[in-house]
């Protein structure tokens, strides 16, 4: 299927961002919360911030959904920006297309905070459900780019620990090398206007501080993923990451675990949070809402 012309816009907005090259952090958040707020969720969508164990988070639910099902999500941004409010309008529509309410997770985020923040940050808000209501049975985590990363660091840390586990995982274009070694960084160099090598390696050092890149709650490629509840992984085919998704789909499967890789032809990186502009958006959302609704029965 031919990508629809709408993606020249989304790559023409991928490219602004990346021409303003911020002097700072702090610029650099405020150029994607610039960037991604011009697409606000829906004026029916419930949201308000809510503290989980500590941790702030933003409660965002599409109307008339249960509320005893949970997509827990883990916004990207390199783990050094963004927030559930940039990505409000992504998780909202994960929400009412999955029938399921969903808490969006604020993490601490590097460079003031280096890991294991953001990880332990992600367990205590699967903690805060499991002990308000929710059956593991019933949640899904979900997470885009380094938040997908965090998906599976918080489902190591879960199995290691006897926590019980979610129903699935949902991870959209995850970055799970934080050595940045796969093929496809340097094959799809050209065709990723977004992500590029070098940036990545400055937001993983900044991250780790200390830490080894192959720890396994930081580099899921380093993992050892038996155990794990089923996982959806989707990915673009002009991404500078495509190997981290093809890396993980075989390790997963090697560890037994039941995987899904969906490689959507010419999508950019995290193409679902610009849903209300691109129909490969909604239909991507629409694939992982089906995946959830399996999952929670």
């Amino acid at each position: 299927m031919a990508s629809s012309p709408q993606l020249d816009r989304v790559i023409g907005i991928m490219r602004g961002i990346r021409s303003r090259p911020p002097a700072d952090i702090q610029e650099a958040r405020a150029v994607l919360d610039e960037a991604f707020g011009s697409f606000p969720a829906s004026p029916d969508v419930t949201m308000f911030d809510i503290d989980c164990g500590g941790v702030p988070c933003q409660w965002i639910t599409a109307p008339d959904v249960p509320q005893d099902r949970l997509i827990v999500y883990f916004h990207g941004g390199a783990y050094a920006t963004c927030s559930s409010a940039t990505h409000q309008d992504l998780i909202s529509r994960l929400s009412r297309a999955s029938g399921a309410a969903a808490l969006g997770v604020d993490y601490r985020l590097a460079p003031e905070h280096v890991f294991p923040a953001a990880v332990e940050d992600s367990i205590a808000a699967y903690n805060w459900a499991l002990g308000h209501g929710f059956e593991p049975g019933n949640i899904v985590l979900a997470g885009d780019s380094a938040g997908a990363g965090l998906v599976i660091s918080v489902l190591l840390a879960c199995r290691d620990a006897g926590t019980p586990l979610p129903a699935a995982g949902v991870c959209l274009s995850p970055w799970t090398d934080l050595e940045c070694a796969g093929r496809s960084m340097d094959d799809n160099d050209h065709l990723d206007d977004f992500i590029k090598r070098g940036g990545l390696l400055a937001r993983a050092k900044a991250y780790l501080g200390d830490a080894d890149a192959r720890h396994p709650w930081a580099s899921a490629l380093y993992a050892d993923l038996h155990g794990l509840p089923p996982l959806l992984v989707q990915v673009g085919s002009a991404e500078t990451l495509l190997d981290d998704s093809t890396r993980l789909t075989d390790l997963a499967q090697q560890a037994g675990v039941d995987v899904t890789l969906k490689i959507w032809d010419d999508m950019v990186h995290v193409w679902q949070v610009f849903a209300s502009i691109l129909p490969e958006g909604q239909r991507s959302i629409d694939e992982v809402a089906m995946f959830v609704r399996r999952r929670l029965g």
